[in-house]
């Protein structure tokens, strides 16, 4: 059923709810320092069980009960709630790159915070210590059947192939979740219910090696890989406006040893995405063909040898979506609505590929505040209109309780 915008007005005029929302105001320098201080325990992806540690301790102080799932996630339940039917409200814990050290985490003059991860995804987890502490200060609503669930999860970024959410969305595994509102990076502006497929690969290409002078004319790795690349990318369609999106990245390539030696091994990595499930599906088909192509004529045009070429998914998110008037949607519009957001629905890929794939209730939004420079050292987050993005977020999960 959707719910109206009055039903929110109502809401956020409740004593409690007001109480609540007023908490973000109040406690901004308290949430600020969370933010900077969970952003200086690292979480690269696969190493993120200091992090997760730290936000479970930091839940637990908080009057929650948590702990750490099999697969690394931070599950925090109100106590003696961990069997109610649960709406969970997720950000993830890994960073694309990590500081080297305390420092590189920092405050600027006019008020941001500096270095690798304090937009993706510090905000959203500093949301979820935000919303657990003023839960902790006064329950908004209570005497419902269904109980708010926050996870700190693991696995979102880069190879970690969304391994802590297929995880917490994996039948029989006791959450019971029934919505997902995920947290991801900084604003207000968006809505993403539809969730972008995409496919990576690691393309090998191994040959011979041996001396740039004395073996010249064997065939080359990085030559073969080079040309699959270009052969790919010549052969890959364009967009056309109106169309489906798609796109590719070849973010990593790596081979060789020195410049004076013929490379024995050479790799590469790549992204595909698109809207259309059969367009990703004929674009990796595309680079299958182009990197056989390339190994052969290496082969055909070097002697002395022969280079070998293996392609190896090594990822791979499901897309999905919402139907439009999604019950999830309506309780996001009316809530921007009453908050005057001017928010947009979007496609895109997030923790909440897994739960749209399997057909459950999710949206991902972000936290408030503003950021830029993601996944690159020079990341910020400016924590103006953070406030903002908490009362949306809190209103959302009363709605999404009722709602259960």
């Amino acid at each position: 059923m959707a719910l109206a915008v009055p039903s929110v007005a109502e809401l956020a005029a409740a004593p409690a709810v007001r109480s609540a929302l007023e908490w973000f105001r109040r406690e901004r320098a308290w949430i600020n320092e969370q933010h900077l201080k969970l952003c200086r325990v690292a979480a690269p992806t696969f190493f993120e069980q200091k992090r997760a540690e730290w936000m479970a301790d930091r839940f637990r102080s908080l009057g929650w009960e948590a702990k750490l799932d099999r697969a690394g996630n931070v599950i925090a339940t109100l106590p003696g709630r961990r069997e109610a039917a649960l709406v969970a409200v997720t950000a993830h814990l890994d960073t694309v790159l990590a500081p080297r050290s305390e420092d590189e985490i920092r405050v600027a003059p006019d008020g941001r915070l500096l270095g690798p991860g304090v937009s993706d995804n510090g905000a959203g987890l500093a949301a979820l210590l935000a919303i657990a502490a003023a839960w902790n200060a006064g329950p908004p609503i209570d005497d419902l059947t269904a109980s708010p669930m926050l996870v700190a999860n693991v696995g979102e970024e880069g190879e970690g192939n969304l391994s802590g959410m297929r995880y917490l969305c994996r039948p029989g595994n006791g959450t019971k979740a029934r919505a997902f509102l995920v947290l991801d990076g900084p604003s207000t502006d968006h809505i993403t219910c539809q969730a972008l497929a995409s496919r990576r690969f690691d393309i090998t290409v191994t040959g011979p090696g041996g001396h740039s002078w004395s073996d010249y004319g064997i065939p080359n790795p990085v030559h073969a890989l080079g040309r699959a690349i270009t052969l790919f990318t010549d052969e890959t369609p364009r967009n056309i406006q109106g169309a489906p999106r798609s796109s590719f990245n070849f973010g990593v390539i790596e081979g060789g040893s020195s410049i004076n030696s013929i490379p024995s091994e050479a790799r590469a990595k790549v992204d595909l995405r698109s809207e259309d499930p059969e367009r990703i599906e004929r674009m990796a088909a595309l680079l299958g063909s182009a990197t056989e192509r390339a190994i052969e004529i290496e082969n055909q045009r070097g002697s002395g040898g022969r280079v070998m070429g293996r392609l190896r998914e090594i990822g791979s998110r499901p897309g999905g979506g919402l139907r439009p008037g999604a019950p999830i949607i309506e309780s996001l519009k009316a809530v921007d609505t009453h908050l005057g957001i001017r928010s947009y629905l979007d496609c895109s890929s997030t923790d909440a590929n897994i739960p749209l794939s399997l057909g459950m209730a999710a949206v991902s939004i972000g936290a408030g505040g503003s950021g830029g420079g993601a996944h690159s050292p020079s990341e910020w987050f400016q924590p103006d209109g953070r406030e903002l993005g908490l009362r949306r977020i809190l209103l959302a999960l009363c709605l999404l309780l009722k709602d259960c």
